[in-house]
């Protein structure tokens, strides 16, 4: 091979050309050679992505970032990915970023499996994530506030058992009081002594206790002897069994006493309408003028009675009445 500057131009163009393969490969803008398709998505912030930055599905690289614009308010991401990626119509894009400074990268979610797969040119519906820059602040602010509350760097020790120390020094005679009162008291109950001591000591409670329970268990078990034997009774008396239920389910009683009701009523009438012995009696005004008549004739026939004898007696009261 000739050494000509025809051969050495040849030669600088082959290795700028593998060069710049080489570059696009690493920058990921060799994909635009390749076959696949294009899906949109619309997000209120990238959060520092960029073109060329990979696409993911459950972290397997499935395309890249190939286009950021801006679209009515929104950042329009257009992704080139593989033809065969099962990027579903109802899957979501989020866009997450690998560590604390990693590379940010835009992930899709599987979508259900009843979705079909979403064509090129499809706009994805998107997740926000949370700005990291926000919540970095936001633990900054807390970590400067737990610091704040918590820096005692400044104080010494003395200063903050000082409170204490006064407090207990001006409090000491109380204090002693009261623990010698709470030792003299856990000493009675210890010994038995007073209404916890008893309590706690005395099994004369214990026995009082046991026969209290004893006697309500008794009197549960008898109230319960006595509801089951009230329940027989009603069930008798529902099946028309003995006096009782005999009298609740028998409707012969219910018409005898109807018809007895009926006669008393009939034969009332009667009396008020002076029909029968016992009407003239009661509405009659004859008889009761008779019946006085009579009672005055007995009234003077034994005003002479205390003087005269038997005999005389009976003449004259038959005398009066005849």
């Amino acid at each position: 091979m000739k050494n000509t500057l025809e051969t050495r131009l040849g030669i600088f163009f082959a290795m700028a050309l593998l060069a710049a393969i080489m570059l696009l490969e690493i920058v990921g803008g060799l994909d635009i050679f390749l076959k696949g398709k294009q899906i949109h998505a619309l997000f209120d912030s990238v959060h520092e992505l960029k073109v060329g930055d990979p696409v993911k599905m459950a972290g397997v690289e499935i395309g890249r970032v190939e286009r950021i614009t801006l679209a009515d308010e929104k950042v329009d991401v257009a992704m080139k990915i593989d033809r065969d990626a099962a990027v579903r119509t109802d899957s979501k894009a989020t866009i997450r970023f690998a560590g604390l400074f990693g590379q940010n990268y835009v992930a899709f979610s599987f979508g259900s499996p009843n979705s079909p797969i979403a064509e090129s040119g499809l706009a994805i519906k998107t997740e926000e994530q949370p700005d990291f820059g926000a919540l970095m602040a936001r633990l900054d602010t807390v970590a400067l506030a737990a610091a704040s509350l918590t820096n005692l760097s400044s104080l010494s020790f003395s200063e903050l058992l000082g409170p204490l120390t006064d407090f207990m020094k001006q409090n000491s005679p109380r204090l002693s009081a009261i623990l010698t009162n709470a030792q003299n008291i856990s000493s009675q109950i210890a010994s038995g002594k007073g209404t916890v001591g008893k309590l706690i000591y005395d099994e004369t409670l214990y026995s009082s206790a046991l026969t209290a329970v004893t006697n309500i268990t008794g009197a549960a078990t008898d109230a319960k002897d006595l509801v089951t034997q009230a329940k027989t009774t009603i069930d008798r008396i529902n099946e028309g069994q003995g006096t009782l239920g005999k009298l609740a389910v028998d409707d012969a009683l219910y018409k005898e006493s109807t018809a007895a009701v009926t006669n008393l009523k009939e034969i009332l009438e009667k009396i008020n309408q002076g029909k029968g012995s016992i009407g003239p009696l009661v509405n009659d005004p004859s008889f009761y003028r008779n019946v006085r008549l009579t009672l005055q004739k007995i009234e003077k026939a034994t005003e002479g009675l205390e003087d005269q004898g038997p005999l005389s007696v009976l003449g004259t009261v038959a005398g009066n009445l005849f």
